[in-house]
């Protein structure tokens, strides 16, 4: 089965040695993705705007394998503070309420101290 690894153009991916997805058959493996906007290799300060820029970078991922947010069947959430998942419950539903992907959130260190959420999706293409 032929792989089509997806770029992000963030130059987390040429530095570290890895693809911000990797589509192989109807399968969509979304790597760890923080809220910078990849596009001005910026971060808010804000949770919840990391939150939601973390959604619109998975969202852009998808789409260039051919998926969407819609086909998203497992999903897991990282927070340096975990007592701050809670505040992103309103984002998270906004995206994921009708999808309701499995989930699980991990409590643990993050690569830069600016990065407050790191979220990971696997899709399985609808049709498949």
């Amino acid at each position: 089965m032929p792989r089509q690894l997806i770029s992000s153009g963030s130059r987390f991916e040429a530095d570290i040695g890895y693809s911000r997805a990797v589509v192989a058959g109807d399968w969509v493996f979304v790597s760890g993705t923080t809220g910078f906007d990849y596009t001005t290799m910026t971060i808010s300060d804000s949770l919840l705007e990391q939150t939601e820029q973390c959604l619109k970078n998975i969202q852009a991922a998808l789409v260039q394998a051919g998926s969407s947010l819609k086909d998203v069947v497992r999903v897991t959430y990282v927070l340096p503070r975990g007592e701050d998942f809670e505040q992103c419950w309103p984002v998270l539903r906004r995206y994921f309420g009708e999808v309701r992907p499995a989930a699980m959130m991990i409590s643990a260190g993050l690569a830069d101290p600016r990065m407050q959420i790191e979220i990971e999706v696997t899709a399985l293409k609808q049709g498949a």
